[in-house]
């Protein structure tokens, strides 16, 4: 039985529609064509400059679908997939149910889809279905000057409020007088200005001086709002958002664990130049910029210690993201650091020419050796061949989004120690870089190399693009995550070229092996000495590669590993507290489900298994009475087993060498 009391969902679109202002020929248009009118539009494209109301604008028209019955289906363009297949997956129902609305907000963010979408996508639809794009550039004029979309696409340019409509929105939000007057001269018509300067209120700027929107209203009104926040606890939630690409609710607690994330959220969310979508908190475009820049002047050392948590919390989720998302969580580290030289020679950051990856295909050999040939000689597809027959798992092919074209392809080969006779007599490449490891630090058995062997992007080739990126952004998170992996190589033609962008970066092993009429250069890191996620987190705060020093994959020095481990033994009767020691942080527990539980059963199994050599049953006796046997003190332990005190020490010493060594080498190679 009804109750008469309206949903949360229908309350909030009430009152979204008392608070909205203008748009009326938008509104009409749209409306007329939900009511199935005669020659309405199926699809509209709404555009503008940053800040004038295009998000607005759709969450009046979704409130205005639903009100009419209809099924809506919202997108984000900020996080749209570049594979127009995972676009068509999410958005099936349009092309499916009958009268379904899709709305696709921040178009600009995935305009490459375009082509595809007119040509492609919106020919499919279902019976009465509408479309609505919005972003910030206009469409591609073969659209609008097409005869058959004109008669079914409305275009509309978003233009500032009128001076009668800004007064009606700072109305609404109780600006009258004189204030409201110094607004209207200050922000002109521009919405979010508009709505900053509400925000920020008497005490927050001042709009002596302004005669229209600009970038310095965003200064001057985020100023305010900022120097407004009620604690420090506040501030540092807005440094979080200001610099992380999406700030979901986890990615707040688990930066700022001190902290009562739930309403540092909830208070993030309701600030007027914050837009919520479905991966978190994202600052509008207009205002981050500006924001980052006030905070950064405000407290610089903060903001550094906050973009280095979060880079650290990148760096956990790199190694427990599934596939589909790794390249997501490393783009957000490169976010990070987007400013910095070191990253700017190697990542090409445009979005023009966007691709999306897909592994190797039987249909695609053909073109993949074609490729090779024209941009690298017959030799060269040679071997392509061979690795295809070889390693087909290791290609993967990317295809234009906008024209769905194959235009590049990458292969990252896995080499195991030792190495096959018959690679060495077939790649060059491959033979140079085994000989490199042989003179330098060999790979053992059960160790591998992992090298990115072909990057063919015959309109880039081997400069900055968006396959480097992706392709690179694999490659490190595979090196992260794989078991055992020893050295890391990438091959480029123009060896001195890149030799300049990997300064300080990857280590130029000098190796010039040539194939056809073609030398290579090949650039490499150890990974057993350098870690992936200590190279990482120098490549975003330095500039020449770290000393080599024996580590563990995690970043985790041998001594900093051992260490954990004699650290975690006095707590292993603790459950509690032994889950919090810092043996829980390695990549020795990064693949169990509950690591606390399993590391102490493996430490207790890992000690009672030294008894397999005879010589090393004495130190399992004294790692057994020292911390599993509820002994209160080492001298405890040794009068329990019957020894003198130095001898007891002795064994204890001989015993936690074994451990840590057997331990280590589950470290690196997982278990055996």
């Amino acid at each position: 039985m009804g109750t008469g009391v309206a949903s949360v969902g229908e309350r909030l679109s009430r009152s979204r529609e008392r608070a909205f202002i203008g748009r009326d020929k938008e509104l009409a248009c749209f409306g007329e064509a939900l009511a199935g009118a005669a020659q309405a539009p199926f699809a509209f494209y709404l555009f503008g400059p940053g800040g004038i109301g295009k998000s607005a604008l759709l969450r009046r028209l979704a409130d205005q679908c639903r009100a009419a019955g209809r099924l809506v289906l919202e997108l984000d363009g900020r996080f749209v997939s570049r594979d127009p297949a995972d676009f068509e997956r999410t958005a099936a129902p349009f092309l499916e149910v009958s009268g379904m609305v899709l709305l696709v907000d921040s178009f600009e963010h995935c305009q490459w889809l375009e082509s595809w979408l007119w040509q492609q996508f919106l020919p499919r639809a279902a019976d009465e279905t509408l479309v609505v794009l919005a972003g910030r550039l206009a469409p591609e004029p073969q659209w609008t000057a097409d005869p058959a979309w004109s008669e079914i696409l409305y275009v509309r340019e978003l233009e500032p409020f009128s001076l009668e409509q800004a007064r009606s929105l700072l109305a609404t939000t109780g600006i009258t007088g004189s204030l409201r007057e110094e607004i209207l001269r200050f922000a002109g018509g521009n919405p979010l200005a508009l709505s900053l300067a509400a925000a920020a209120g008497a005490a927050g700027w001042s709009g002596e001086g302004m005669r229209a929107p600009s970038a310095e209203i965003l200064r001057t009104l985020l100023a305010g709002l900022v120097g407004e926040v009620p604690t420090a606890a506040h501030r540092r939630a807005l440094e979080v958002v200001a610099q992380a690409h999406s700030t979901s609710e986890e990615l707040l607690a688990a930066v700022l664990p001190e902290e009562d994330s739930h309403d540092l959220f909830d208070w993030l969310r309701n600030l007027p130049f914050i837009e919520s979508t479905h991966r978190g908190l994202y600052p509008h475009d207009a205002a981050r910029e500006t924001l980052v820049a006030d905070l950064r002047w405000r407290a610089p050392n903060a903001f550094t210690a906050m973009r280095q948590r979060l880079a650290e919390e990148y760096l956990r989720l790199l190694r427990e993201a599934p596939e589909e998302r790794v390249w997501i969580v490393t783009d957000e580290i490169f976010y990070l650091f987007r400013e910095l030289e070191s990253l700017s020679r190697l990542r090409a950051w445009s979005r023009e020419n966007e691709v999306h990856v897909r592994p190797l295909q039987p249909e695609d050999i053909d073109v993949v050796l074609r490729m090779s040939e024209e941009t690298e000689g017959i030799e060269s597809a040679d071997l392509v061949r061979y690795w295809i027959q070889r390693q087909p798992q290791a290609f993967n092919v990317y295809r234009c989004v906008a024209t769905g074209q194959r235009v590049a392809f990458t292969a990252r080969l896995v080499l195991p120690a030792p190495p096959d006779p018959l690679d060495l007599a077939t790649d060059p490449v491959v033979a140079a870089a085994w000989a490199h490891t042989e003179s330098t630090m060999p790979v053992r058995p059960g160790e591998h190399i992992g090298m990115t062997r072909f990057s063919v992007y015959p309109g880039y080739y081997q400069v900055p693009s968006r396959v480097i990126d992706l392709s690179n952004s694999r490659a490190q998170a595979e090196a992260a995550r794989a078991r055992g992996r020893a050295h890391g190589f990438v091959v480029y033609r123009d060896a001195d070229a890149w030799a300049q962008r990997f300064r300080g970066v990857m280590h130029d092993c000098g190796a010039r092996p040539r194939v056809g009429d073609h030398t290579y250069g090949l650039f490499v890191n150890d990974w057993r000495q350098v870690p992936v996620e200590a190279w990482l987190r120098h490549l975003i705060t330095a500039t020449d590669v770290p000393a080599p020093a024996p580590s563990g994959s995690w970043g985790v020095s041998r001594a900093g590993f051992d260490q954990a481990v004699r650290e975690a033994l006095p707590l292993w009767r603790d459950a509690a507290t032994f889950a919090h020691c810092a043996l829980t942080r390695t990549r020795l527990a990064a693949d169990f489900t509950d690591p606390a539980r399993e590391l102490r059963a493996l430490l207790r199994r890992t000690v009672d298994g030294l008894v397999a050599d005879p010589r090393s049953v004495r130190a399992r006796d004294a790692l057994t009475a020292g911390y599993f046997s509820g002994a209160p003190t080492q001298e405890a332990a040794a009068r329990r087993l019957g020894l003198p005190y130095g001898t007891y020490r002795r064994h204890l010493r001989q015993g936690l060498d074994l451990l840590c060594e057997a331990l280590w080498q589950q470290e690196l190679h997982g278990p055996r």
